[in-house]
C-alpha cells in the first residue's frame, strides 16, 4: 500500500507541477532542492506515474555512488509498500535488483554510461534523472554530454532531469539547451558552529595519508560532541581507513557505533539509514552529505578533510588524493545537523583557516586521469571532446596523456580512432590499462585467473595484506574479510564479462608494438605452467600476479640495483621496507608505489615477482636496443646498449661511433658545462667581450655573444671544422675559441675590417700609453682603467663607437683615486679633492693646479726634470 501520508509530507512535491510543466514543454530542466525534501524518491515516483495519476513512463535514476542507489531504490520501494525488484530496481556494478516490472531504476552513473556505450538510443527509458548533479563526477559529466546528444540526434523526445542540492544552475540550464529550472523549497533548522581546532599543529595531508594525530583529535572532539549535546553524532572523514581508525579510538563510548561508506555490508548501510531507539555515532565518508538522509542526526562532526581524484602518476592510474574539503562542502556538512530540529556543527579547524578553503570541489574532469573519459568519447565517436556538451572541457594537457596511454595500449590508433580493441576495453568497467591487462592476460592464464589478479588491482587490498601481490592473492582466496568478500564478487563480474557464451576467453585483436602495447606471455612463461588451477604450488602464483602487474604497468618493470632497491623503467628508484619477500628479487613488477615527502626513492607498496623475460614481453615497447652516444661524467662515453626504458640490459664500448651522434655529444657536453671546455685565451676573452659590445651597442651585423645558448645555437658557423673531428673532452679543449669567433665577424658586409676601429682593444692616451679597454661589463660601459697623470690636458672623454667609456682614474701606485664619464667636469671640480688627498702621500708624482695645461706623464717630477 502506497505510503501517502509520507509522500504528502515531503517538501518537493510543491515543486512537482512546475517541474512536469518544464518537461512537458522544454523537455529538460533543472531541479534545484536541499537535501530531504524528498528530490530523490518522490519525483522519479511521479515522472514514472506511479503516485500523481501521470502517465506510465520508464524512468531511470543515476546516482554517483552505489550506496546512495541502494538507499533510493529503497526508499522508493518502501513508499510504495513494496520490496525493491517491483516497480522500484537497482542496479550497481556486480549487482542488479530488478525485474520485468520495473518502471523506476536506480543506476550508478558508470552503470548508465555503459547501457549508453552498448544502446545510444537507452530503448524504452522515457526519462532519466542525473541526481546529485553538483558533484561534478566526471561519469556524470559524461553521461549528460552523452544523453544531450542523444536527445539532438537520435531521440528528442527523452526526457533530462538535472537535480542536485545546491549546483550551478546557470550553468546546468544552458548545457542542457536553455532549459527551465525549478527550485523547492527545503525545511531546516538553525545550526550552532563550535570551532575545534587541534590544541598542536598536525601535518597536513600527503596523497592517502592523514596525520594519526589529527584522527585522535577527531575522535576527542566526538566524545566531546557526546557529552556536550543531544541526538545521534554525524561524523565526516575523508576515507574508509580513516573511518576505522576513529572507530577504533571510540571503544567505551555510550552510543552505537557505526560506519558508512561504500564498501560497508548491506546490514550496516541499513542500519545507519534507519530509526534507531538508542545514541548512535556514524562514521561516514562524503557520501552522507547529501546523497544519503541519516535519521536522528543532531550533531555533526567535521573533519574538514575530503577525498578528490587526482592523477597518481606513482601508480599511472587515476587515485583519491586527501585534501582540505570546500567551503561549500562544509555548508552541506553542517546542513545535515538542522534537518530534523536545530543542531550544532564542531568543526575540527580554527575559525581564521575557514575563509582560506576553497569555496568550492574542483570538478573532476579538471583534476583526474582522463584515461577512461578519452576511452569513453573515443567510442562515442568524437576522441577529442570538442562535440560534448560539458560544463568544463578537459584540460589539453591530461586529454594528451590519456591519448598516450590509449594508444599504447591499444584502445585507439594514433589518430584517435577507437579500435575493436578498445571498444571491448571499454565494456569491461575498468581503467584501460587493467583491461589491456585482463584481455591480454587471459590469453596466458585463462580468464578466472586473470581476472583475480586484475580485481586485487582495481581496489588495492588491505595493507595488512602486505607488498606481495601474489601472497595479497592468495590471502584473498582464502579470506572472509569484507575485502575478500568483495574481491570475489568482481571477479566473477571480470570473468563473465571476459569470457565468450562458451566460456572461453574469446578471440581479440592484441595491440602491436608500434601502438605501444604488449604482445601475449612470453612462451617460457607458459610453459612454466603459469595456467595451472590455484594451488598447485606458489611459483605459478608468482608468475602469473607478475604478468599481470606488468602488463598493466609496464613502465614500472624494475630490475634490482641492490638488497631492497630497483629501479624501474621509467627511472625511478624504489624501494621494499625491511622484511619483505620481495628484497631478493632480480626483477619486480611494482603495482603500487608511493613516494614519501623530500624522499629520493618511491616506495613499493604492492609488486610482484617476474623474470627478465616477462619483463621484456610486457614492457616491449620501452626495449631499445642500438649505439648510445652521450655525455656522461665529464666526458663523451660511446656505447652499445640494450635498454627497458631507463634500465640497463647489457652494455659493450663501442670503438667507431657515428660522427653525427659524437658531434651532438659533445654539443650537449658543451650546453652541460660551459664554453669553458674550449681553450681561451687572453685575446680570445678580449675578443668575444669586444663583439658583445658591439652587438649591445650597434646590433645590425654583430653577432649576439655574450650567452653560450646563442653561440651553441650557431656552432655551424664558428666551431667547424674543429667540432665535427673532435672525438672526446682534450679535443674540445685544443679548439682555439679565439680563432673560431673570428669566424662570426661580419665578413659578407664588409664590417669586420672596422672591428679596430669600433672597438679598439687599446686606446692612446696623452701620455703616449696604449691602454687596454675593458670590454666586460655585460650591460655597462667600456672601461679605461689609466693613472691620472697620464691624462693631463685631454678635456674631452674618449668613445669608442660613439659611448664614452667610464675612465678609471688610478694613483701613482695604480690604485682607484676617482671614476668619471666626464672628464671636463673632473678636471673642474673632483680634482680638488683627489689631489689634495694624495699629492701628500706621493709627493714625487706631479700634482699641478690647472690639469688642463699640464704636460701627461707616466713618470716623476725627477724623471721630468732630466
Amino acid at each position: 500500500m502506497i505510503r501517502t501520508a509520507a509522500l504528502d509530507a515531503l517538501p518537493v512535491r510543491e515543486a512537482v507541477p512546475a517541474l512536469v510543466s518544464a518537461l512537458d514543454g522544454h523537455g529538460t530542466a533543472v531541479l534545484c532542492a536541499p537535501p530531504g525534501t524528498g528530490k530523490t524518491t518522490l519525483v522519479p515516483l511521479v515522472l514514472a506515474g506511479l503516485v500523481g495519476g501521470g502517465p506510465r513512463r520508464r524512468v531511470v535514476v543515476a546516482e554517483p555512488r552505489r550506496i546512495a542507489a541502494r538507499a533510493a531504490a529503497r526508499r522508493m520501494a518502501w513508499l510504495l509498500g513494496e520490496q525493491v525488484g517491483g516497480a522500484v530496481g537497482f542496479t550497481v556494478r556486480g549487482e542488479r535488483v530488478a525485474g520485468p516490472d520495473t518502471v523506476v531504476e536506480v543506476v550508478t552513473t558508470g552503470v548508465l554510461l555503459q547501457r549508453l556505450q552498448r544502446d545510444q538510443e537507452l530503448t524504452g527509458v522515457d526519462v532519466v534523472v542525473l541526481d546529485e548533479c553538483h558533484e561534478r563526477h566526471l561519469d556524470a559529466d559524461t553521461v549528460a554530454a552523452f544523453l544531450l546528444d542523444v536527445r539532438e540526434t537520435l531521440r528528442p523526445e527523452l526526457r533530462l532531469v538535472a537535480a542536485s542540492a545546491t549546483t550551478d544552475s546557470a550553468g546546468w540550464a544552458r548545457v542542457l539547451g536553455g532549459a527551465p529550472v525549478v527550485e523547492a523549497a527545503g525545511v531546516s533548522y538553525s545550526v550552532d558552529t563550535v570551532w575545534a581546532p587541534p590544541a598542536r599543529p598536525v601535518r597536513p595531508p600527503h596523497g592517502m595519508r592523514v596525520d594519526p594525530a589529527q584522527l585522535t583529535h577527531v575522535a576527542s572532539v566526538v566524545r566531546r560532541a557526546l557529552a556536550e549535546r543531544d541526538g545521534d553524532v554525524l561524523c565526516f572523514l575523508p576515507g574508509v581507513g580513516e573511518i576505522a581508525r576513529v572507530a577504533g579510538q571510540l571503544g567505551g563510548v555510550d552510543a552505537e557505533v557505526l560506519q558508512i561508506h561504500g564498501r560497508a555490508p548491506a546490514a550496516v548501510q541499513d542500519a545507519a539509514l534507519s530509526v534507531a531507539d538508542h545514541r548512535r555515532v556514524i562514521l561516514s565518508t562524503a557520501v552522507a552529505e547529501s546523497s544519503l538522509t541519516v535519521p536522528g542526526v543532531r550533531v555533526v562532526v567535521d573533519s574538514g578533510l575530503a577525498r578528490e581524484p587526482r592523477v597518481d602518476h606513482a601508480r599511472g592510474l587515476g587515485a583519491l588524493a586527501t585534501v582540505r574539503a570546500s567551503r561549500a562542502a562544509g555548508r552541506q556538512r553542517a546542513g545535515r545537523a538542522g534537518r530534523e530540529a536545530p543542531g550544532t556543527v564542531y568543526r575540527c579547524w580554527a575559525e581564521a583557516e575557514d575563509g582560506r578553503l576553497a569555496a568550492f570541489p574542483s570538478p573532476e574532469i579538471r583534476i583526474a586521469d582522463l584515461a577512461q573519459f578519452a576511452l569513453q568519447a573515443a567510442c562515442w565517436g568524437d576522441p577529442d571532446a570538442t562535440g560534448l556538451a560539458l560544463l568544463d572541457p578537459p584540460p589539453a594537457g591530461a586529454m594528451a596523456a590519456a591519448r598516450e596511454v590509449l594508444v599504447a595500449v591499444g584502445a585507439v590508433s594514433p589518430a584517435g580512432a577507437v579500435t575493436a580493441r578498445g571498444q571491448r576495453m571499454a565494456r569491461l568497467g575498468l581503467h584501460p590499462r587493467l583491461a589491456r591487462a585482463l584481455l591480454d592476460g587471459s590469453a596466458a592464464l585463462g580468464a578466472r585467473r586473470a581476472a583475480e589478479v586484475v580485481a586485487l588491482l582495481s581496489e588495492e587490498p588491505p595493507r595488512e595484506y602486505g607488498d606481495d601481490l601474489a601472497g595479497a592473492w592468495r590471502r584473498a582466496r582464502a579470506g572472509g574479510d569484507p575485502y575478500a568478500s568483495r574481491w570475489r564478487t568482481e571477479v566473477a563480474r571480470l570473468d563473465r564479462a571476459v569470457r565468450d557464451p562458451a566460456g572461453a576467453p574469446p578471440p581479440y585483436p592484441r595491440a602491436s608494438n608500434a601502438g605501444g602495447a604488449v604482445p601475449s606471455a612470453p612462451p617460457a612463461f607458459e610453459e612454466r605452467g603459469a595456467g595451472r588451477s590455484p594451488g598447485s604450488g606458489a611459483a605459478p602464483d608468482d608468475a602469473a600476479a607478475g604478468l599481470i602487474a606488468a602488463l598493466a604497468f609496464p613502465e614500472r618493470v624494475a630490475k634490482a640495483r641492490g638488497e631492497g632497491a630497483f629501479l624501474m623503467a621509467n627511472g625511478t628508484a624504489a624501494e621494499l621496507g625491511d622484511g619483505s619477500r620481495l628484497r631478493s628479487a632480480p626483477w619486480l613488477a611494482v603495482a603500487v608505489a608511493d613516494r614519501p615527502p623530500h624522499s629520493a626513492s618511491a616506495r613499493v607498496r604492492l609488486g610482484a615477482v617476474i623474470d627478465g623475460d616477462t619483463a621484456r614481453a610486457a614492457a616491449a615497447h620501452l626495449l631499445t636496443a642500438g649505439e648510445e652516444v652521450c655525455w656522461e661524467d665529464g666526458d663523451l662515453v660511446a656505447r652499445a646498449a640494450e635498454r627497458l626504458g631507463a634500465i640497463e640490459l647489457s652494455v659493450r664500448p663501442l670503438r667507431t661511433p657515428d660522427p653525427a651522434l659524437v658531434r651532438a655529444a659533445l654539443l650537449d657536453g658543451l650546453r652541460a658545462e660551459g664554453l669553458g671546455l674550449l681553450r681561451w685565451s687572453p685575446d680570445a676573452l678580449t675578443l668575444r667581450a669586444r663583439l658583445g659590445f658591439l652587438h649591445r651597442t650597434l646590433g645590425g651585423a654583430w653577432p649576439d655573444v655574450a650567452e653560450d645558448r646563442a653561440l651553441l645555437e650557431r656552432a655551424d658557423d664558428w666551431l667547424e671544422p674543429e667540432l665535427s673531428r673532435a672525438r672526446r673532452r682534450a679535443d674540445l679543449g685544443r679548439i682555439d675559441a679565439g680563432q673560431a669567433l673570428n669566424r662570426l665577424l661580419p665578413w659578407a658586409t664588409g664590417e669586420a675590417v672596422r672591428l679596430d676601429e669600433l672597438a679598439p682593444e687599446r686606446l692612446e692616451v696623452p701620455s703616449g700609453s696604449r691602454i687596454r679597454v675593458d670590454y666586460s661589463a655585460e650591460h655597462g660601459q667600456p672601461v679605461l682603467a689609466v693613472k691620472l697623470q697620464e691624462l693631463f690636458g685631454l678635456a674631452e672623454t674618449p668613445r669608442v663607437a660613439g659611448v664614452p667609456v667610464l675612465v678609471h682614474l688610478l694613483s701613482p701606485a695604480g690604485r682607484p683615486a676617482a671614476v668619471t664619464a666626464d672628464l671636463a667636469s673632473f678636471w673642474q671640480g673632483g680634482y680638488r679633492a683627489v689631489r689634495a688627498e694624495l699629492r701628500g702621500r706621493y709627493p714625487k708624482h706631479p700634482w699641478p693646479e690647472d690639469p688642463a695645461t699640464a704636460e701627461p706623464t707616466r713618470h716623476t717630477n725627477a724623471r721630468l726634470r732630466r
